[in-house]
């Protein structure tokens, strides 16, 4: 298989076997970029099912390799996608490019990359995982999963901020763990003001990140005793 290379010789990997897979673009990452698993997915087959107007405006946030900004860009949105680290912005760029899908692509912390602007869709599948240290990751793999103790140090960022980014029409669609809290993001959104109610569950066997932290995650009581599985939950979100 040829490997893709940046002009400064990095490689670039193809991601496969995703679930569900029809759901996702074929796509590319440097590494340390978030691979699109089953959480990326889930919000995939979201986007499809909603119903955008001509010219309606998206913005993915945390976007890793941009596949859910091309999923909206080819649902018909004018999409934008935003992340903090360089290397997902370059795997973004490249993947609208091979894609031949016209994605604005910025650096940015959340909404620091687009100040003022609304859209009709938000997507977001952040770093949700708990973690023993307090602390986002400055750099590496990790910064793309890592959130903190309890798992919401984005999350709770993105509750906040969501009224801010939303057309009065507009929809957020948000991927996390049952290990970070569904019931305080949904309360978080509510009182800013926001409708939302989980759309889809799913659960999934422990990959090898959080099987290496099930002893610590029972510990926390995020788990019972034993526990090797999670429910990934899609909520939407909505001015009332």
């Amino acid at each position: 298989m040829k490997i893709l290379t940046t002009g400064a010789g990095e490689a670039l990997a193809p991601v496969d076997g995703l679930a569900p897979s029809a759901s996702i673009p074929r796509v590319w990452r440097l590494p340390g970029v978030y691979a699109p698993q089953t959480d990326t997915g889930l919000l995939a087959a979201h986007v499809r099912r909603e119903e955008l107007r001509p010219g309606a405006r998206s913005l993915d946030l945390c976007t890793g390799t941009g596949a859910l900004a091309l999923v909206a860009a080819r649902h018909g949105a004018r999409a934008t996608a935003v992340d903090i680290s360089r290397s997902a912005i370059t795997t973004a760029r490249l993947n609208a490019l091979l894609h031949r899908c016209r994605i604005r692509v910025l650096r940015g912390d959340l909404d620091a990359a687009v100040p003022g602007e609304r859209f009709d869709l938000v997507t977001v599948n952040p770093p949700y995982v708990p973690s023993e240290d307090p602390d986002v990751p400055a750099r590496g793999a990790r910064r793309a999963w890592d959130a903190g103790t309890d798992g919401r140090l984005l999350l709770d960022r993105v509750c906040a901020r969501a009224p801010r980014l939303l057309t009065p029409s507009g929809v957020l669609l948000l991927v996390q763990s049952s290990l970070s809290g569904v019931d305080a993001t949904l309360e978080a959104l509510v009182r800013r003001g926001l409708e939302a109610r989980v759309v889809d569950r799913r659960t999934e066997s422990f990959g090898p990140v959080l099987s290496s932290r099930s002893d610590w995650l029972a510990d926390q009581g995020l788990i019972p005793a034993g526990a090797r599985t999670e429910e990934l939950v899609v909520i939407r979100a909505w001015r009332p």
